[in-house]
């Protein structure tokens, strides 16, 4: 190493500066490779439905005045006209489906009144007779809906009357009551306990309309049964295959049958999951080009400063050969001296990784850095560093012994 150290003390400036580079590259690599990370996982994350047999429409009215007999009506005859669909086996009157913002109600719960102990963040569904099945959902605990459940209740009117009965998913049980039998558990929508409801279901898994940066707050949902959902949304279950095909008849039989309506938005569950992560999709790739135009702004620079120094040490590797230096020993000197750089640049980088990770964490609320990002961006310059050196020091083995004669 001493070798390689001297002849580095003659090109300070230089190696400083790609020390700076790679290191710089390292930290911005292992936080690019936290949230490509991060996004990914977020992709993974399942619904809890069939989404590839299930079809929402949004859709809304245009008389704000309409009464409520008149409106349920309506919608019975709407979700009649629907089942008329070919491949259609049931449908469903619900304000909202998993990772559609649209209609999404978030509540907090209190365990008992006058307390300051609550629940916020917790996702409200509501449906009609039969959304259950309609959904495909399993109760993992104490019963289903049945038809004298469901009632007409909004949570927000001004006078909304008693609450209906409702069914918690399995990871907002454990929240609430951990370790207890959930089922008869009271629950309070207003800390002065004026409306409170009873439990008498637990779901299994589904997911929460916006996802809140926490898998362990993404399914914390209530279900709640009633009669319609005004301005909400129809959801379709459909025979396998059949999602396109239905969401594609699905405006012509709704606006025959009720010309009245406003059909916002049509499309299979499965698609509005994929429409849901558009976002995070182009920021992967967008975080995959910056860390190649890195990895290959970083590869190029030693590529150029290896090939000039090869060129200006032309007579001292002549010399090297002439005392008996073989190719191997020329090349291998080459790699490690860049090996000394990048080990230099990646020490330097895994500190300014962490330290850029700490500032993001603090404005952006980013996760902790681990090591394995680290770890993985150490690795990438390794190989960008002894790629790039590659051909500059195959060059350097063929520099023969008269070199040195030739420079003097």
């Amino acid at each position: 190493m001493h070798p390689i150290i001297k002849a580095l003390k003659h090109h300070k400036t230089a190696a400083v500066l790609l020390t700076l580079e790679i290191a710089l590259t390292l930290a911005i690599v292992a936080n690019a490779l936290l949230v490509i990370g991060d996004r990914l996982g977020s992709m993974t994350v399942t619904t809890g439905l069939p989404d590839a047999e299930l079809v929402s429409a949004k859709v809304s009215g245009t008389d704000p005045g309409i009464s409520a007999s008149e409106w349920e009506a309506r919608t019975r005859a709407d979700l009649a006209a629907l089942r008329g669909i070919p491949g259609v086996e049931s449908v469903a009157n619900v304000n909202s489906v998993p990772l559609s913002p649209t209609g999404y109600t978030q509540l907090c719960l209190y365990l008992k009144p006058g307390s300051t102990d609550h629940l916020c963040g917790v996702a409200l569904y509501a449906g009609s007779p039969g959304y259950f099945a309609t959904l495909g959902l399993r109760v993992l605990q104490g019963r289903n809906f049945t038809e004298g459940d469901h009632v007409r209740f909004d949570l927000f009117a001004v006078d909304p009357g008693a609450p209906p009965p409702v069914i918690v998913s399995r990871s907002m049980a454990d929240r609430l009551w951990p370790g207890e039998n959930p089922l008869g558990k009271p629950v309070y929508f207003d800390k002065d306990g004026i409306r409170v409801s009873r439990v008498v279901g637990v779901s299994g898994h589904l997911l929460n309309p916006v996802l809140a940066g926490d898998p362990a707050k993404d399914d914390l949902n209530l279900l709640m049964p009633v009669l319609d959902v005004h301005d909400g949304r129809f959801v379709l279950r459909v025979r396998p295959g059949m999602a396109d095909r239905v969401a594609a008849m699905l405006p012509r039989v709704l606006a025959a049958s009720d010309d009245r309506l406003v059909i916002n938005k049509v499309q299979p569950l499965a698609e509005t999951v994929h429409d849901y992560f558009r976002d995070d999709r182009a920021l992967v790739w967008l975080l995959l080009g910056v860390i190649a135009s890195l990895l290959a702004l970083t590869g190029f620079g030693i590529f150029g400063l290896t090939g000039f120094w090869v060129q200006e040490r032309v007579r001292v590797i002549g010399i090297r050969r002439a005392l008996g230096a073989t190719r191997t020993d020329i090349r291998t000197y080459f790699q490690m001296e860049n090996l000394a750089i990048v080990t230099g640049g990646a020490a330097l980088g895994a500190i300014m990784a962490w330290s850029l990770n700490l500032w993001l964490m603090l404005r952006y609320e980013l996760p902790r850095l681990p090591l394995l990002p680290v770890a993985g961006g150490v690795l990438l310059v390794y190989a960008i560093g002894q790629l790039a050196v590659l051909q500059p020091s195959l060059r350097a083995c063929r520099v023969p012994p008269q070199a040195a004669v030739r420079q003097a």
